[in-house]
C-alpha cells in the first residue's frame, strides 16, 4: 500500500461575499439557427434560487441558405439565392434559475439550471435582389426585385439591394419562445459576473414564417444555443 499528500482544494476566497446578489447582465447567444442579443436581471430569493426578467433581441436564418456570388459578372457581393425574407424578432420573457454546485474558491465554477419563456414579435421584412434584365441583345440593366422561382437563375442576380429597401413592406408574426439550459458562472470577482451557458431554445408562431422560397419553412423553430453573459 502507497500513500501520498493530496491537496482538496484551490485558494480559498478572501472576498467579503454577498449573501443576497441580484444581477444584471448582458451576452449574446450563437443558435444553431442565428443568433440572440440578452439583457436579463436576476432577483434573489434563496440563496440558491433567483427569478429573472430578460429581454432579447434575435435573428433567424434557414437551414437551406447557401451564400453565392455571381462570378459570371464579377459582382462584388454574395446573396443568398431564394431567400425572402430577413427575420428578426424582439422577446420579452421572465423566468427562473437554481444553483446546482456553488462557488467556494478563487478560480471556482458555480453551476445552475433555467428555464424561462415569454412573448415574442417577429419582424419579415421583404429581399430585393438587383436582378440584370437584358435589354436587347447587347445590352442589359440593373432592376431591384423581390426573388421569383419561376423567373429568376442564379446567373440573373447581381448581388442584393440595399437593406432598407422593402421596410415599408415588413410584416409581424406574433408569438411565444421558451428557453432553458445550464449556467457556468466562473468570474473570480465576487461583484462581477461571466457566465457561459449552454441549452435549448423554441420559437412558435402563428403563422409558418416565409424565410425561403421553399415548402420547408416552419412556424416552430427549435435551436440549440451557446452564449456568454457579463455583468455586475
Amino acid at each position: 500500500m502507497f500513500c501520498g499528500p493530496l491537496l482538496a482544494q484551490g485558494e480559498l476566497d478572501p472576498q467579503d461575499r454577498m449573501f443576497w446578489r441580484n444581477e444584471r447582465s448582458i451576452g449574446a447567444l450563437f443558435n444553431t439557427d442565428g443568433w440572440s442579443v440578452i439583457y436579463r436581471e436576476l432577483r434573489q430569493t434563496k440563496p440558491s434560487n433567483r427569478y429573472f426578467f430578460e429581454g432579447s433581441v434575435e435573428g433567424f436564418k434557414h437551414p437551406k441558405e447557401i451564400k453565392l456570388s455571381n462570378y459570371y459578372f464579377q459582382s462584388p457581393g454574395t446573396f443568398v439565392f431564394g431567400k425572402l425574407n430577413s427575420t428578426w424578432t424582439v422577446g420579452f420573457g421572465a423566468g427562473w434559475q437554481q444553483e446546482i454546485f456553488g462557488k467556494h474558491d478563487l478560480g471556482g465554477v458555480s453551476v445552475s439550471w433555467f428555464a424561462g419563456g415569454g412573448a415574442t414579435l417577429l419582424f419579415a421584412k421583404p429581399i430585393y435582389y438587383d436582378v440584370i434584365v437584358l435589354v436587347g441583345q447587347d445590352y442589359y440593366t440593373i432592376e431591384e426585385q423581390k426573388f421569383d422561382l419561376t423567373i429568376h437563375q442564379p446567373l440573373d442576380i447581381m448581388g442584393k439591394s440595399s437593406f432598407f429597401k422593402g421596410f415599408d413592406e415588413i410584416k409581424l408574426y406574433p408569438g411565444l419562445y421558451a428557453r432553458g439550459g445550464f449556467s457556468f458562472e466562473y468570474s473570480k470577482n465576487d461583484r462581477l459576473t461571466h457566465t457561459i451557458e449552454v441549452g435549448v431554445s423554441v420559437h412558435a408562431y402563428n403563422k409558418t414564417i416565409p424565410i425561403m422560397a421553399t415548402e420547408d419553412n416552419r412556424q416552430i423553430l427549435p435551436a440549440l444555443f451557446v452564449g456568454y453573459r457579463f455583468g455586475m
